[in-house]
């Protein structure tokens, strides 16, 4: 009965111990679980940051290359020295005010010559000389205006509606041309004013070498400076106007050479008209 007991007591410890070992792996087994889980958070965490300062860092970039070529240009302005710079930019602005008013006036001035010939040749067939000054009226553009007042003189002859049709091409011409000097006359300033700055800062550069009694980048860098700065502003100026300007030539030639044709076509349109009658 002894031995009995006794064996159960054994099993009894045997049990229990196997259990308690069970237990302990069970638990050592979750901790391993969750320390994995909790490490795997936290990579995952720490990628999370990465990527977003990597997004950040990008946009960041992003946005200062957007801004660098203004901030560039801002700070080379103030270096160049504003007393300088200021009038070049004031030339600059003046001188594209001139060429977008010539811009959008020789656009208002260009005229479907072609549509407007064949108007006034069905309107001279039907309705005469009167309906025709009426679609002259109504067309907006200098060549309009050169055919009313060749219809105003067609009752003269033609050798008069000719010369008044000369005469008045010549002041429209002039009308085309206008503020084409003011243009010019900034394209000569912006690279003089860069060259005055350019003179200054020399004069500057000297100064601060005869302040310092050496002759080293640092003491020369400031007048230097000021010397490039304004000579590569009022470059930039004169190069943008002259090719505006050019343009601008360009179309005014284009547009005389038109009204030439048109006129041409028009004494021809007054002819036929005048021997119908």
């Amino acid at each position: 009965m002894k031995k009995l007991i006794a064996l159960f007591t054994v099993a009894g410890m045997l049990t229990l111990g196997l259990s308690n070992v069970v237990f302990a792996q069970g638990e050592k087994k979750a901790d391993t679980q969750t320390e994995q889980k909790t490490d795997t958070a936290t990579q995952t965490a720490d990628t999370a940051a990465q990527v977003a300062v990597a997004d950040t860092a990008a946009s960041t970039a992003v946005a200062t290359e957007e801004n660098s070529f203004h901030q560039e240009l801002k700070v080379k302005f103030i270096e160049g020295g504003p007393i300088w710079m200021a009038p070049i930019l004031l030339v600059f602005i003046l001188g594209l005010a001139f060429v977008v008013e010539r811009i959008i006036y020789l656009n208002l001035s260009t005229t479907n010559t072609e549509k407007l010939l064949n108007s006034l040749e069905s309107s001279l067939a039907t309705g005469g000389v009167k309906a025709a000054k009426e679609i002259c009226k109504n067309t907006r553009g200098p060549l309009a205006s050169i055919f009313y007042q060749g219809l105003e003189r067609s009752e003269e002859g033609m050798d008069i509606v000719e010369k008044s049709i000369v005469a008045y091409g010549g002041v429209l011409m002039a009308r085309l041309e206008k503020n084409l000097s003011w243009i010019g006359l900034f394209i000569a300033l912006g690279p003089m004013l860069g060259f005055l700055g350019t003179v200054v800062g020399m004069v500057q550069a000297f100064d601060a070498i005869e302040k310092a009694g050496d002759i080293s980048p640092t003491v020369v860098a400031g007048g230097m400076k000021v010397a490039l700065l304004t000579t590569v502003f009022g470059l930039i100026v004169a190069i943008v106007l002259q090719v505006f300007f050019n343009y601008l030539v360009t179309k005014i030639e284009s547009l005389v050479n038109t009204m030439e044709d048109a006129t041409i076509s028009f004494m021809d349109i007054l002819v036929k008209h005048s021997h119908k009658k």
